[in-house]
């Protein structure tokens, strides 16, 4: 029988994603806060930590227009935290970079924001395992098996 979206279960779910995601988001800008920046800003620059990327891939990874993007990359240019390099693959596409300070500041963003790390501490490497794999499911990614 498949399950209706309006099944208790279903919608108690839906419920608790949105909390963690407000969650997320709301300890992400209190932690971007206390760099000065933004919290569009601060997972601006967690992205770019992890590879340098075009302004494109950035906007669809927020899920926000490029135009949005190029000014929060401007703004963390100004601050020294970011610059823009031709990428070598395509001389034409610039790719957005953190710098050392950018990284670094990163690094402490990360390290800053417990709400995840704790409540996940609380979980087995089989349940946190678990939870990513249906996780992944739930976003149409193949998990491991």
């Amino acid at each position: 029988m498949a399950t209706s979206r309006r099944d208790p279960l279903t919608q108690e779910v839906v419920e608790l994603i949105g909390t963690v995601v407000a969650r997320y988001y709301e300890e992400y800008d209190q932690a971007a806060s206390q760099h000065s920046l933004t919290g569009a800003q601060a997972r601006t620059l967690g992205l770019l930590s992890l590879e340098p990327m075009p302004m494109r891939r950035i906007a669809q990874k927020l899920k926000c227009e490029p135009s949005n993007v190029t000014g929060i990359v401007d703004r963390l240019e100004a601050r020294g935290l970011v610059e823009r390099r031709p990428d070598p693959a395509d001389r034409r596409v610039k790719l957005a970079a953190p710098t050392d300070k950018g990284l670094a500041t990163a690094t402490q963003l990360r390290d800053s924001l417990d709400f995840a790390r704790e409540p996940l501490a609380g979980l087995s490497e089989e349940e946190r395992g678990v939870l990513r794999d249906l996780l992944k499911r739930m976003l149409g990614e193949d998990a491991p098996h």
